[in-house]
Order: structure tokens, then C-alpha cells, then sequence
């Protein structure tokens, strides 16, 4: 039996409550980047915090390391950071737009 079967096999015997929540867990494992009217503006923010990229990124552009971003948002991970870089690799220009709009 695969990994793949196993994890199918497994899912289909939790209470339907329980499988939301890992829904849930996964999909922000595999979102970390969100955007949500209301919230944040409606700018790409991470997971469900309200942290928004482009704050993460002015940091990154002003010098912050990794370990500084870190310890000053211990809530966020390495695995976050790395998404908001992909973030805006591929999206530049919004979140350019948002760090004008900050100034």
C-alpha cells in the first residue's frame, strides 16, 4: 500500500469534525499566503495572521535576517518566510504597490 493510499485510508475513518480541522491544516500548509476581504486590508497576508507581506518584505529590503524577522514575529516560521520570498518573486508589483501606499 502506498503513502498516498494509506493517508486516503486513514482520512475516510476520522469524524467528520476532525477531518475539517485537518482540511484545514492542510490547506494553510499548502497556502501559507492568503488574502482575505476585510482583513488586512485585503492584502496577501500570512496564514491567519495579519501579518502582510509586504510588511515582512520592507523589513527584508531594510536588512532584516531571517533570525531577526524570527524573534521580532515568533509566531511565524522559516517555512513562512520562504513563502512570503516566492510570494513576491512572483507577485512584485502588488506588493511593490502596497510598500509605495505604506510611505
Amino acid at each position: 500500500m502506498t503513502v498516498k493510499e494509506q493517508l486516503l485510508q486513514t482520512l475516510e475513518t476520522l469524524p467528520d469534525e476532525l477531518l475539517a480541522e485537518t482540511f484545514q491544516f492542510v490547506q494553510m500548509l499548502l497556502q501559507p499566503i492568503r488574502k482575505t476581504p476585510g482583513i488586512c486590508g485585503g492584502a496577501a497576508r500570512i496564514r491567519d495572521t495579519r501579518i502582510p507581506v509586504w510588511t515582512i518584505v520592507t523589513y527584508q529590503q531594510q536588512g532584516a535576517t531571517d533570525a531577526e524577522l524570527l524573534h521580532n514575529y515568533p509566531g511565524l516560521t522559516l517555512a513562512d518566510l520562504q513563502a512570503v520570498n516566492t510570494y513576491y518573486q512572483q507577485n512584485r508589483e502588488e506588493i511593490d504597490r502596497w510598500i509605495s501606499e505604506d510611505e
